[in-house]
């Protein structure tokens, strides 16, 4: 059975249900779908003081925490393995960089997960950290299972023309496929106040970019010409923030502080728990497409910021 036609068969069994109990999810005839952005080391305070106008419609339009303390150490392989398999280092296994000895066939990312579930489930993913998507550094984090993975090489090409290419795949992706789930990372942020300091000119422009090219992403789901029959939950977030000077790896709150944002149809606009963190953004996105959360996982996300009964 085709993943349209699963998904068809679900809203028809939900509309019949909703005439018995309101409040079903699918009641309104759409197709659930996701589209998960991760920008790295984007400081909330910093981005709340960048114009932002692509991620400020989001958030108009949806639920916003930027008071995030996340548990994970403030490193990049640590914090994207948490975000999307859902499990803190003490179950993925990843604590540094180096994501050898990582725990993934247990703990898969939310996409490999989608796939191992039902095959039928059309999957994407674009990268340009070489950990993310290949065997890099001991990765990839995302498996070969997810249908299409496009791997750019940011540390050869530069993260802001890696972050352009992947931009650019993903839009053309997303206007003319029919995915389920994707997942567009963008890492030229984190670079920027590495290179420059976290609260440096060239760290706020990169974030002004980032905001064009999640416009650019949102405008490419509105540009389908099945939009108006589809329910895309957009879920944005960051992996640890930056010290003044640039940097992270500590514990201070410049580091540790991150942001979670839940937007579309079927949010509940301005309500997150106040415990919301990275772990959730898996588990939100995989309930958003159905999918009943088995306790025998062992996930440690939980679904934030969706409408009751989503």
């Amino acid at each position: 059975m085709s993943s349209r036609i699963r998904r068809r068969s679900r809203s028809l069994l939900c509309s019949v249900t909703a005439l018995l109990l309101a409040g079903c999810a699918g009641e309104r005839g759409l197709e659930e779908k996701v589209l998960v952005i991760g920008i790295d080391g984007v400081r909330p305070d910093v981005l709340a003081e960048v114009p932002t106008p692509a991620i400020d419609a989001l958030i108009s339009e949806g639920a916003f925490s930027g008071r995030v303390i996340t548990e994970a150490q403030t490193i990049s392989g640590p914090g994207w393995s948490s975000m999307l398999t859902g499990v803190w280092p003490e179950k993925h296994g990843v604590t540094s960089n180096d994501f050898t000895g990582n725990n993934y066939a247990t703990y898969p990312d939310f996409l490999s997960r989608l796939e191992l579930i039902d095959g039928d489930f059309s999957t994407f993913a674009v990268v340009d950290w070489a950990p993310l998507g290949s065997e890099a550094s001991g990765g990839p984090l995302l498996s070969d299972t997810i249908d299409v993975k496009l791997d750019f090489d940011g540390d050869q090409l530069g993260y802001q023309e890696g972050d352009n290419r992947s931009v650019a795949a993903a839009v053309r992706f997303l206007e003319h496929q029919d995915p389920d789930a994707a997942f567009v990372y963008i890492g030229y942020p984190d670079v920027a106040a590495h290179d420059h300091g976290g609260r440096s000119q060239e760290y706020y422009q990169s974030i002004e970019t980032a905001d064009v090219h999640v416009g650019r992403l949102v405008a490419a789901l509105r540009n389908r010409p099945t939009y108006e029959r589809e329910d895309w939950l957009i879920l944005v977030s960051t992996d640890h923030g930056h010290r003044d000077a640039g940097g992270h790896g500590g514990d201070s709150p410049e580091e540790r502080t991150v942001f979670f944002l839940a937007s579309g149809p079927s949010v509940r606009h301005g309500t997150l728990p106040p415990d919301v963190n990275i772990v959730d953004v898996a588990v939100t996105a995989l309930a958003h497409l159905g999918i009943a959360i088995d306790p025998a996982w062992h996930l440690e996300g939980r679904v934030s910021g969706l409408e009751a009964g989503n």
